[in-house]
């Protein structure tokens, strides 16, 4: 499958979406998970390099899906993952 194939398949969410989504408060995950655990370029984009921000959904619930043992990072006090 080539590039712009993958691309037209991914869903993109806004904030509120996805708290809909993944039943956390929008606030929570723009306090808290954006740039901890949702990291730009990975689980969300910024369109058009304006401020909206669009999460990735097929990604994030791949990682959501994924046990901690199969993330590579080092956890931190703040319950983020520090990726070295």
């Amino acid at each position: 499958m080539n590039m712009t194939a993958e691309r037209a398949e991914q869903t993109y969410l806004t904030t509120e979406e996805l708290a809909g989504r993944i039943k956390y408060d929008a606030r929570t995950i723009r306090e808290r998970l954006k740039d901890s655990v949702l990291l730009e370029g990975r689980h969300y984009i910024r369109p058009f390099g304006g401020r909206k921000i669009l999460y990735i959904w097929e990604v994030i619930r791949e990682d959501m899906a994924r046990s901690p043992s199969d993330s590579i990072g080092i956890p931190m006090a703040s319950g983020g993952l520090c990726r070295g």
